[in-house]
């Protein structure tokens, strides 16, 4: 699909961008099975008990993600956010994560935990992130994530919840950067390598 077809009010942005992987019509099917998925799954799961369904947010990558998947899920939740970083300046992970929780510790304990990420590429940040978490007195946790990278996994994790599985192309719009740029593209497109060899 041609980059103008796809948005083309985005000016320099859309010119560095490759072709695009998933147009915005795509992403909201996405999102309206995935938010589908999670309310009966909950739905079954909680029932009367009154647990509360917190989905935490992981800063930034998922915010757009999370505002809209949240509006699919028709059932009572609360949501929170949550830093984690291992990127350094480029695109490979540093192994090394760094977590900044937003969340009153309280509210984590007996909540059944969806954690909502826009990407999973060598699984350290979210192994650590489920088990920080886990940690916490949580009833369950869950992992949601937009976009699955199989092939550059170096930590096991365990998704709950799948948009899309993608090839080892570096990404972004639809609230993935490369940085701190792209997040507004309404589409997932793939970056011109020579922005970031």
């Amino acid at each position: 699909m041609s980059i103008e077809k796809a948005i083309p009010v985005f000016g320099a942005l859309t010119d560095d961008i490759d072709h695009v992987l998933l147009t915005a019509e795509e992403l909201d099917t996405i999102v309206k099975r995935v938010g589908c998925e999670i309310t009966n799954k909950f739905s079954v799961e909680t029932g009367n008990t009154g647990r509360k369904l917190l989905a935490v947010c992981i800063l930034k990558g998922s915010l757009v993600f999370v505002a809209d998947l949240i509006r699919e899920i028709k059932l009572p939740l609360e949501v929170s956010f949550l830093r984690a970083t291992s990127y350094g300046s480029g695109t490979v992970s540093s192994g090394v994560v760094e977590i900044s929780l937003a969340i009153d510790e309280k509210d984590l304990i007996g909540a059944d935990v969806l954690v909502v990420e826009d990407i999973l590429d060598s699984g350290h940040t979210l192994s650590n992130i489920l088990k920080y978490l886990a940690g916490k007195g949580a009833h369950s946790v869950s992992l949601c994530v937009l976009l699955n990278k199989p092939s550059r996994r170096k930590t096991e994790v365990t998704i709950d919840y799948e948009g899309k599985q993608i090839p080892d192309e570096f990404v972004v719009g639809y609230g993935l950067d490369y940085n701190e740029k792209y997040r507004n593209l309404p589409y997932i497109g793939v970056l011109k390598k020579e922005l970031y060899s």
